[in-house]
């Protein structure tokens, strides 16, 4: 589970933006949160909307810089394709236009969960050079704190669990120390408890990544499939049923199952829509994710799906009895039909614009005041005033409205 993310300096975001998947306290659809063994509680969905241009896309970005930061020297030697594309290089790029900053560090710092344990893990980078690291825990049964290790200019100390274990003199300065324990450590239970999540708790959905159509596979389990059925009923489209075939070489067919005024006939997938394409590329990695409790991360959502099946989507994952593994949804979209207080807490809506240096800023509607200090009622009209420019986010302007209504 992801609890926070903070990052500063990368691409368009200059001042610390820190996204926020706690829970706050607030008085709307308290059934439609994740309560963790210790009480804690999170959100399953989070929608970041703004203009094109206005850094949303970047916040997204920056949580994929750093996983894949993480987790490429592990695979580094790897003859899997799959891994090899998923976990392709990502620069990461401090903030442009300023020579200032240019010259100043990215910083990434990562709260997550596993069954066991709460970690934050801290990383500072500058033109790929790791300047600072660490990684500490918290034990979720005792609540226990401790720190498991810090990497510095002065060297690297092993702390807790870690502290006596063997490292390599000559580590390289491009090697985050996480990623040298996943190779050099990885049956070490922590070490394999915090990697497991970088691998497989929290998952980028790339369209045009060559292997989707592989990794549908996953369709392939009955309960995966059956709520995939689900989402497309949703669309009242008449595909009664899909099949998959497996050909040479890892690659599949997929088939679906068409019922026309009782007439049964049945279209590879290649022969349908673009629309009813994208919808296959993606209801798998949705229906798998809310079955096996993985974060699901997502750019522009709404443009791969129709709005009745996009609302669909966010109710799955608002409904904790089809939502029983804790699943998280986060999603960049223009989409204003969902952008309501039937479908979102407040705290689950955030806005991205540019400031007048270019400058992105992230906020949530929670914490968003007028002029007046006054929050947004949570009986709102939120799409109302969002195209009225009333957030900062104007959906039409690069720009940010005005600067001063934030509660910076």
């Amino acid at each position: 589970m992801l609890c926070q993310f903070i990052v500063k300096n990368f691409k368009s975001i200059r001042e610390e933006a820190i996204f926020d998947m706690q829970a706050v306290a607030i008085s709307e659809h308290e059934d439609r949160v994740i309560k963790d063994r210790d009480g804690e509680l999170y959100l399953p969905i989070s929608a970041i909307y703004g203009p094109n241009g206005g850094g949303k896309s970047n916040v997204l970005e920056a949580l994929q810089c750093l996983v894949s930061k993480v987790l490429r020297p592990l695979y580094a030697t790897s003859d899997t394709k799959e891994i090899k594309v998923s976990y392709r290089k990502m620069t990461i790029e401090p903030f442009a236009f300023s020579a200032e900053e240019r010259e100043n560090p990215t910083e990434f710092v990562l709260y997550f969960r596993t069954s066991q344990s709460e970690y934050r893990y801290v990383l500072t980078v500058k033109k790929e050079i790791v300047l600072y690291e660490r990684l500490d825990r918290v034990k979720l049964d005792t609540g226990r704190r401790s720190a498991l290790f810090e990497r510095s200019e002065e060297g690297i100390e092993l702390k807790g669990v870690f502290a006596r274990l063997k490292i390599s003199d000559d580590l390289s300065e491009t090697l985050p120390f996480l990623s040298y324990l996943g190779i050099t450590y990885r049956k070490n239970e922590v070490v394999q408890d915090v990697l497991t999540w970088f691998e497989d708790g929290i998952v980028f959905l790339n369209y045009g990544n060559p292997v989707q159509e592989l990794r549908m596979a996953v369709a392939g389990s009955e309960p995966i499939k059956q709520l995939v059925l689900d989402m497309i009923r949703e669309m009242d489209l008449d595909i009664v049923d899909f099949r998959i075939e497996e050909k040479d070489h890892d690659h599949i067919e997929v088939f679906t199952k068409h019922v026309v005024d009782e007439y049964e006939s049945e279209l590879n997938l290649s022969e349908e829509s673009s629309g009813t394409k994208k919808m296959f590329g993606l209801l798998p990695f949705l229906a798998s994710s809310i079955l096996s409790g993985k974060t699901l991360v997502i750019d522009e959502l709404d443009a791969k799906v129709h709005p009745v099946l996009l609302r669909h989507i966010i109710m799955l994952f608002n409904d904790m009895q089809v939502n029983r593994h804790g699943t998280q949804l986060i999603f960049t979209s223009h989409d204003l039909s969902t952008m309501n207080s039937e479908i979102f807490r407040r705290d689950e809506i955030w806005f991205v614009a540019k400031g007048n240096y270019e400058n992105s800023k992230l906020y949530s509607l929670v914490e968003f005041k007028n002029s007046r200090g006054e929050s947004v009622r949570k009986d709102a009209k939120f799409d109302k005033q969002y195209l009225e420019g009333k957030y900062g986010a104007d959906p039409y302007l690069r720009k940010i409205i005005d600067w001063g209504k934030l509660n910076a």
